[in-house]
């Protein structure tokens, strides 16, 4: 089987992920997963559409993340792999959706606006 290519996006964070048949390895930015994702909760989201799929062990994972915090990488990287699993089988796309997996966050940061503070926060207002 060769390469399948997806690319999963969340705020500013864009993973580039590449993923074949293996031994389950997972790798971030050439670094393995729990070297990358310290806390059990991130590597936990980078590893729930293997979970929700029962591919487990069955596929390597590469990928190049760059951009955002490290959050915004792991759900980007999430999505990425859930639409690589999609393109390999189309069945699990009826396992992945209903837990929101295959939909793209679009949440971005409000841009900040002139003559304010921040996005929604005004200098403030001085009466006298």
């Amino acid at each position: 089987m060769s390469t399948t290519h997806a690319i999963g996006r969340r705020k500013t964070s864009i993973a580039r992920v590449y993923l074949k048949k293996g031994k389950g390895n997972v790798s971030v930015n050439n670094r393995d997963l729990t070297n990358y994702f310290a806390t059990t909760m991130l590597q936990y989201k980078v590893n729930q559409p293997f979970a929700l799929t029962d591919t487990a062990g069955q596929y390597d994972v590469k990928v190049s993340v760059v951009g955002g915090g490290v959050t915004g990488q792991a759900e980007a990287i999430r999505l990425g792999i859930s639409r690589a699993l999609v393109s390999i089988n189309p069945d699990f796309r009826l396992t992945l959706k209903p837990d929101g997996l295959m939909t793209r966050d679009p949440r971005m940061v409000e841009r900040k606006k002139f003559g304010q503070k921040k996005a929604r926060k005004r200098f403030q207002f001085s009466k006298r």
